[in-house]
Formats: C-alpha cells, sequence, structure tokens
C-alpha cells in the first residue's frame, strides 16, 4: 500500500487597499468569500483566515502578511490561497521573499483562483507573475505623476482646494467659493491694514461674521483656527500661483490677492516670503548651457527685507538647473544677472565695428550684388534647362512602361534615379532663386548688428529690452557656455571677417588721427587702403 499523503495546510490570506492600485480589485468580504468556497470545491484545509487593509507596494507594511509568513516558516501551514498573486505583493523585496521560501519547500503551494504555483514549478513562472505585479505600480505611478505634472502645466491644482475655493468635480477645475471666497478676501484686507492680528481676525471672522470651514464627509463645518489662517496668509495659491514637487506654474484658478499685497502680509507675519515664478522678467533663461554637466542656465529672484525701511529688495541670480544624473554638476555657484550682462557685453563686444567701416561694407557688399544677380541668372537658365531635360526623360520612362516596352524592375530602378535627380536640381534651383536677395539680407543684418547691437544690449529697458537682449545675445553664434563663472560662445560664420581681419584694420584706422597724421594726400591714401583691404576681405569671405 502507498503511504497516505499528507494534507496541506493552507492560511487564507485576503487584502485591499484603499490607494489607486486596488480601485478594481474585490472587497475582502468578496475575496474571503469566494476563496472560501474554492476552498471547498478544493478540498483545502484551511488553518486561518488573515485579513489586511495594506498596501503591498513598499516592503514591510504589512505586519499581519509578516505574521503570516513568519508562521509558515515555524511550520504551523504549508501554503496560501489568495485571490491572485497580486494580492500577496507588489514589491520585489516581498516578492523575492516568497519566491525564495517557494523554492526551499517551506511553501509548498500558493493557490490563487485561476492557478497553482508549486516548489517543482519553473521560478521564473512565479517571477513574471509577481514581477508584472511590481511593473504595474511602477507604471501606475509613472502614468499618475504624468497626468498631474499636465494638469499642473495647464494652470490646475490637484488635490483638495484651499479655503474660499472649491473643487468642480464635473469639469475636474477649481472655482472660487461663492460662499466664502469674498469673506477670505475680507480677513486678508484685515491684515494688510496692519492694524489687527492673526489672532483677532480668528476672532471677528468667527463670532462676528459666523465663519465656518467647508463641510465635508468627514470633516469641516467648523471655525477657522488660527493655523488655518496662517496657511492662508502664508500660501501662494492666493496670488494665483500652484506648486509641485518645488516648480511654480501659473495657475487659471481666480485670483484674491496681487503679489504687492502677498508681500505685505509676509513682512507684517515677519516673513521674508516666497519665491515666486517671474520666467517673462528673465532674458536669458534656457539660452545658455553649462559647460559641465550641458543643462541649462535658469534665474530666480532672491529677495531680502530691508530692516530700516520693511520694504524688500530683490537680487535676480542665475545658476544651472543641474536637471541630469548621468553627470555630477560641479557648477554651483550663482551668477548675478548684471554680472552675466557685463559677460554678454564683453562677447558683443568682439563683434562690434566702427560706423565707417558700415558704410564701407554696404557700400561693397551693394557693388558684389550687382555682379551676383548677374551671375545667378545665367547660372539660373542653366539649371532650369536641366531640370526641363531630366523631368522629359521621366515623362519618356512613363511611356514606354504604359507601351510595355520595359518590365516593372527596370521601370522602377530608371525612375527611381531619375526622380533623385530631378529633386537635387530642383533643390539647387530653389536656392539660386534666393541666393544674392539671402545672402545682401544677411551681410546687411550681419554689419548693422555688429555696428549697433552693444549700444542697443546696453541701453535695453523694460519687458521689450529683455526680449531684446535675448536676440542679440542668440544672434552672436551657437548656445553660450557658462564655466567657472566665464561666457564662451562659438561666433556664426559671417562673423568671420570681423574676428580674423577687422581688429587689425581698426587699431590701424583709429591711429590715422588728425593730430599726428594731418588731413593731407598721406592720411587720405592710408584711409583707402584700410578700405580696400577691408572690402577684399570681405569678398574673400563670401566667396
Amino acid at each position: 500500500m502507498k503511504p497516505e499523503t499528507k494534507k496541506l495546510r493552507y492560511f487564507l490570506y485576503a487584502r485591499k487597499s484603499s490607494e489607486s492600485e486596488d480601485r478594481q480589485i474585490q472587497s475582502i468580504d468578496d475575496q474571503t468569500n469566494r476563496l472560501k468556497k474554492m476552498a471547498i470545491d478544493l478540498d483545502l484545509n484551511i488553518k486561518k483566515i488573515y485579513t489586511e487593509s495594506k498596501s503591498a507596494k513598499k516592503p514591510n507594511n504589512r505586519p499581519i502578511f509578516d505574521e503570516m509568513l513568519q508562521r509558515i516558516e515555524d511550520g504551523e501551514a504549508d501554503g496560501i490561497l489568495c485571490w491572485q498573486i497580486n494580492r500577496l505583493s507588489r514589491n520585489p523585496i516581498d516578492s523575492g521573499k516568497l519566491s525564495w521560501l517557494l523554492q526551499r519547500n517551506i511553501i509548498k503551494s500558493i493557490q490563487t483562483i485561476d492557478r497553482q504555483y508549486l516548489p517543482d514549478d519553473n521560478v521564473l513562472i512565479f517571477s513574471v507573475e509577481s514581477g508584472s505585479a511590481n511593473q504595474f505600480i511602477l507604471d501606475l505611478s509613472k502614468n499618475t505623476k504624468r497626468g498631474m505634472l499636465s494638469k499642473y502645466e495647464k494652470g490646475w491644482q490637484t488635490g483638495v482646494s484651499p479655503t474660499g475655493y472649491l473643487n468642480d468635480k464635473d469639469n475636474k477645475i477649481i472655482i472660487s467659493d461663492p460662499e466664502r471666497f469674498n469673506l477670505v478676501r475680507k480677513m486678508w484686507d484685515l491684515m494688510l491694514t496692519g492694524n489687527y492680528t492673526v489672532t483677532q481676525i480668528m476672532d471677528k471672522a468667527n463670532n462676528e461674521w459666523g465663519f465656518r470651514t467647508r463641510k465635508t464627509k468627514r470633516m469641516g463645518g467648523k471655525e477657522i483656527t488660527k493655523s488655518l489662517l496662517y496657511k492662508i496668509f502664508t500660501s501662494l495659491f492666493y496670488t494665483g500661483v500652484i506648486h509641485n514637487n518645488g516648480v511654480q506654474f501659473e495657475g487659471q484658478h481666480e485670483k484674491m490677492v496681487t503679489i504687492e499685497e502677498f508681500d505685505r502680509v509676509q513682512i507684517l507675519l515677519g516673513r521674508k516670503g516666497k519665491p515666486r515664478p517671474k520666467t517673462h522678467d528673465f532674458a536669458f533663461t534656457s539660452s545658455i548651457r553649462c559647460g559641465v554637466c550641458g543643462c541649462f542656465y535658469t534665474a530666480e529672484d532672491k529677495k531680502k527685507v530691508l530692516r530700516k525701511t520693511g520694504k524688500i529688495k530683490e537680487y535676480t541670480y542665475y545658476h544651472c538647473t543641474r536637471r541630469t544624473e548621468k553627470i555630477k554638476c560641479n557648477q554651483r555657484k550663482n551668477v548675478a544677472v548684471k554680472d552675466l550682462e557685463i559677460l554678454i557685453e564683453k562677447e558683443i563686444e568682439k563683434y562690434t565695428i566702427l560706423p565707417e567701416f558700415l558704410a564701407w561694407a554696404l557700400e561693397g557688399l551693394n557693388q558684389k550684388n550687382d555682379k551676383e544677380i548677374e551671375d545667378r541668372s545665367k547660372i539660373y537658365e542653366m539649371q532650369h534647362k536641366g531640370v526641363s531635360e531630366t523631368q522629359k526623360e521621366l515623362d519618356e520612362l512613363t511611356k514606354m512602361r504604359y507601351r510595355q516596352l520595359i518590365d516593372d524592375e527596370a521601370f522602377i530602378k530608371e525612375k527611381n534615379q531619375l526622380q533623385s535627380k530631378l529633386n537635387q536640381l530642383k533643390e539647387k534651383l530653389r536656392e539660386t532663386e534666393t541666393r544674392a536677395d539671402k545672402w545682401l539680407e544677411l551681410t546687411e543684418k550681419t554689419f548693422n548688428f555688429a555696428t549697433y547691437a552693444r549700444k542697443a544690449f546696453i541701453a535695453a529697458k523694460g519687458k521689450e529690452g529683455l526680449e531684446l537682449k535675448k536676440e542679440i545675445l542668440m544672434s552672436l553664434g551657437k548656445t553660450p557656455i557658462m564655466l567657472n563663472g566665464k561666457l564662451t560662445i562659438e561666433p556664426n560664420e559671417w562673423f568671420q571677417p570681423i574676428i580674423n581681419q577687422y581688429p587689425a584694420l581698426e587699431k590701424e584706422y583709429k591711429r590715422l588721427e588728425p593730430a599726428k597724421m594731418g588731413v593731407g594726400n598721406a592720411k587720405n591714401g592710408a584711409i583707402d587702403s584700410i578700405r580696400t583691404r577691408w572690402l577684399r576681405d570681405l569678398e574673400s569671405n563670401q566667396d
């Protein structure tokens, strides 16, 4: 006779979390009832039923689960009965422990609603199933964060709305609370007078106005507290700003107070205030890259409350965003906006020319442009003829295919070659059509820029001035690089004659002062020589 096989002892485990990971999972009672029926159908010996309302995303977060495994290791049971494998674990630590106990035959069976996991099974099966549960949590977290970030970027805060506002559940936005919005604004008005303390405002709101917080299912409907008032008076949300992980966005909800009013309240509360996004006031954000990590430089305002006057003074600084983990960036020094503008001004100065050289350049360029137009007409005529002939060959080839004089393979091969040739010729034709006009426009802009850009950069003021400063900086060349407090720019190629030939010519021209040379033919001849060499250099560069 065969020896009687010992019947396995099971712990029934049912779990459900209130978090989003388990919103579609059956309730604990539903799981338990279904698993009890399954145990009867499969004739399983259930020693104890464990239920738990905890998330399985993190290890060491479920005391009942840990107790169950310990009792299995102590030999009190041989297996686990659960709804699905993701009820046991959604993290790699707990999944690894279960897999190890299963491989060592300490857990002899994990029975779910649709399959059984045994020690003799390929470990890959259990690893894939538990890994899928873990990956679900990772994907859920990423998608949730992505959705929240998208909402912030659109100007809407997530979560429960602050006092004075309501969550519009239908449109998923935040709207003004018609019952409390004006009363909360009244609290700000009292605070702005400087004649009321937070405690006095609290007493007035509760006892005179009858203010009560918004009633929800679990809380609310109570008097406003001092801590809630401090939270209101120090929240940038009321100025139209929303936060997400230290990043600030411009909100779409109705603003209750202005930035100036908010700053005034911070002073009255003895606070320095909080930083606010003013990207429209920063000229060079996303225009300069770090020489170490390659990330863009950004700007922020540092604030200081002057003790004597109580006024807030702002200082603007630029610094590397350090938004990469691949390279450890050591560029932590802030660059004041004034110092940065001096560095940019020095770069512009490298490409600055005297007005006299501008006049000579434009005169020479216009003369050269006349010749360019004449040459262009001849080239255009030849290129147009090439396009016509190639198009004719392509048409003839198509007729041959219609008449079945060539097969598909030969037709396709020849057609592709002719089509490629035709496209190249048309591209060259387009370049010729606009070459002279573009060349003249570009060179005129270049030398006008070289003459007046530095003065324009220094004189630029206000919002339009900030935009002009950025435009001037980006016109110099490739993205500027900041390294150890020094700014470098690889210039555009059309600045080459200024970089290479101009400095020596300017130096020579400045020596021709009336006090040294007089006003005779010698000086005129020397200036003509400089002019000739300047135009020759420009023509050489264009060629």
